[in-house]
């Protein structure tokens, strides 16, 4: 801590943050989710586990005149066995919603993964301090949004002069369910994964439930959407299925209409968007599952490669192009008596044109600059006059 600053300890609570479905009380400090707990409870899924614990879009928001931040955290951060330490993840800091510093979390817990067999090991670490100071003396918004990639137990709150939560803005509420992608694999920061690229843009309060690996059509978290308020809602789906190779088209079908039932359920009238999967060569054409390629694992590099079979496609196996398709279908029936469901096709976000300016660097995955390009591609076509989020007037 800074010796020349007057601290004041606020304590950490459910209402000073955004974003998160649920806080949990641990022996460190508060630790948010981004899934209730009866749908954790019903989760059998180490990997979904890990993903919803992971703070993305999750922030600390608080009116105060401090000139001074500190933020005590234990984190958990993700690495490959053979592969070189990730990066830090970062915590990024917003002044009435401008951005205003950029820092990396200290100390923490470390869980290698062995991409051989899936398996973990966790390395205790000690908690760390982030810092920021030089803020402008003013009464003001903070929010520090979380690492969206690395767990977050938040510890203490330090500031140099009180803080107290925001008042109601009276901004729409967007709530958002996809994949790693929708997550922020690879993005450079909690703000610049898409859908926070997207939220900001259209000045809207996002509930980020993209989850890596997990788009997987679970009841559990369209339970969760169904009992959460929001003015917008989109659900990102189809790269997962392919990847885990988890349905055939006879079951797909049906689990997006049920998806859909249950979000209806509590939010009949809400503009509705279903997004279909952006661009991805492997497997546009050919089924999961996906795999890393183990021929690049020997040269250091993690690249995933497509081990289905094109020829088992016309018995029900799921490829990107039959899901847009049936996603497509599914949207037409159901808007006959929905005018609230929109559809978006993913290659209008990230088609192959686009793919051919921006690679996905692991054939999957995009980096920061196509987490932009998305974003802003995004808040085109959907937040835009004529577009599904539009503002009405």
């Amino acid at each position: 801590m800074h010796s020349e600053h007057d601290w004041i300890t606020t304590p950490l609570t459910a209402d000073l943050l955004r974003g998160a479905l649920d806080v949990e009380h641990t022996e460190h400090g508060l630790l948010p989710h981004r899934l209730p707990a009866r749908a954790r409870a019903q989760n059998t899924n180490a990997q979904l586990a890990m993903a919803e614990a992971q703070p993305s879009g999750v922030r600390l928001v608080f009116r105060t005149a401090a000139t001074a931040v500190e933020l005590d955290t234990l984190r958990t951060k993700r690495d490959y066995t053979g592969f070189p330490p990730r990066p830090d993840g970062l915590y990024d800091l917003l002044v009435d919603g401008v951005p205003a510093g950029q820092a990396s979390g200290t100390g923490g817990n470390v869980l290698t993964v062995d991409l051989a067999t899936w398996a973990g090991e966790v390395t205790s670490g000690p908690v760390g301090t982030v810092r920021f100071t030089g803020l402008p003396a003013r009464d003001k918004d903070v929010e520090i949004w979380l690492p969206h990639n690395e767990t977050t137990e938040l510890v203490a709150l330090r500031t140099d002069a009180p803080v107290a939560p925001v008042p109601d803005r009276d901004r729409r509420v967007w709530l958002h369910h996809g994949s790693s992608i929708s997550h922020g694999s690879d993005a450079a920061s909690p703000t610049a994964i898409w859908p926070a690229i997207a939220a900001l843009r259209g000045g809207v309060e996002l509930t980020n439930l993209g989850f890596g690996g997990s788009a997987m059509l679970d009841p559990f978290t369209a339970r969760a959407m169904r009992d959460t308020p929001a003015d917008l809602i989109s659900v990102k789906t189809g790269i997962n299925i392919v990847n885990a190779d988890a349905m055939r088209l006879r079951a797909f079908g049906p689990a997006v209409h049920g998806f859909l039932d249950t979000i209806r359920d509590g939010h009949p009238d809400t503009p509705l968007l279903l997004v279909s999967p952006i661009h991805c060569a492997i497997h546009e054409d050919t089924p999961g599952p996906t795999a890393p390629d183990g021929e690049e694992i020997g040269k250091g590099r993690l690249v995933f490669a497509a081990m289905g079979d094109p020829a088992e496609t016309p018995t029900g196996k799921l490829t990107l192009t039959v899901i847009r398709e049936e996603l497509s279908r599914i949207v037409r029936q159901r808007a006959a008596d929905d005018p609230n469901l929109h559809y978006l096709d993913g290659l209008d976000l990230y088609g192959p044109k686009d793919a051919a300016a921006l690679p996905l660097p692991d054939h999957v995955h995009p980096d920061a600059a196509t987490h932009r390009h998305i974003g802003d591609r995004f808040h085109e076509l959907a937040f835009r006059k004529g577009g599904p989020f539009a503002e009405e007037g």
